[in-house]
């Protein structure tokens, strides 16, 4: 019989295996994500032949009794997965629903059960894709401005950047701190996020996660975090820095993105994952182009 049981980063085998399987280009298929966002994002898991079913309850939402569901990652046939987690809302008495659907799953879902769902887009959720290459020079006439704002940075600090390795941590958190002090507390998914990069930190050899610093005068001001999620995509799951560096952002993208493709000449995409919202890191997030953006659905029985 199959069960659900929490997610653990002693799944790690069985859940990246499927995920590799999968080959997605979206956040939602990181491992690192799916552990250190589990205090947001509770997630139970249960293997169904060689799909992997997750079962996810939104901590802020704790009445709500009724789960949903990640797409089912993996391989082989993908009807018996839709069947048991259709059976299992059922028995719970609730409506099956998923969500984080990618285009390439929507399709795919239509093909095989034509007819039968409803989908509507998430546009908060929706996974910001760059070309990796673009973002390590900012080549270009839209990019001007972030290239000037490097240019700038480059002849004002005795700047260098370097690979963060676990050593580096409490600097890290340091200045994580330091970045909070700057913000809006109360903002949805700051609590949730200080954890999540806290999980990580603890884990970061565990969860495979990979970075780089943005130091003046030999001292932290920008650190970013992430890791491979497919064959071509390197997801970002974490960019900070401190604003009172004119062009710290900018030169943390340009620099990491330079990392990332120089340690794996197999990434062409960088994920920067959603803007959850916020109009500010919209306007941010658009205001290095793009290449696309990963449309996320949710997906209900009609």
């Amino acid at each position: 019989m199959t069960e659900f049981r929490p997610i653990s980063i002693a799944d790690k085998d069985i859940i990246v295996s499927r995920l590799r399987a999968e080959n997605s280009r979206s956040s939602d298929y990181s491992f690192a994500n799916m552990i250190m966002w589990d205090s947001r994002f509770q997630k139970h898991i249960a293997v169904f032949e060689d799909r992997l079913i997750i079962d996810i309850r939104v901590s802020s939402c704790p009445s709500v009794e009724c789960p949903y569901f990640a797409f089912p990652a993996g391989s082989g046939s993908l009807k018996p997965a839709i069947d048991f987690m259709k059976e299992y809302s059922a028995q719970k008495g609730c409506a099956f629903s998923m969500r984080g659907i990618s285009e390439d799953q929507r399709i795919l879902l239509e093909s095989e059960f034509p007819g039968r769902f409803e989908f509507t887009e998430k546009r908060n959720a929706f996974d910001y894709i760059y070309l990796a290459e673009k973002l390590s020079t900012f080549a270009g006439k839209k990019l001007h401005s972030k290239r000037n704002f490097c240019n700038r940075f480059e002849k004002t600090y005795n700047w260098d950047f370097v690979r963060l390795t676990p050593d580096m941590i409490p600097d890290c958190m340091e200045l994580y701190e330091k970045w909070l002090d700057g913000i809006d507390k109360s903002l949805d998914g700051v609590k949730d996020e200080y954890k999540a990069i806290t999980v990580g930190f603890e884990n970061w050899e565990a969860l495979e996660l990979e970075g780089g610093v943005l130091r003046v005068d030999g001292q932290i001001i920008g650190f970013a975090v992430g890791e491979r999620i497919s064959t071509d995509t390197f997801d970002v799951h974490f960019e900070k820095a401190l604003n009172s560096y004119s062009g710290a952002y900018p030169m943390l993208c340009r620099e990491f993105a330079k990392q990332i493709i120089g340690d794996r000449p197999e990434i062409v995409y960088i994920n920067r994952e959603d803007d959850m919202g916020q109009e500010n890191l919209r306007k941010s997030k658009l205001s290095y182009y793009p290449e696309y953006l990963l449309k996320k659905y949710v997906v209900k029985e009609k």
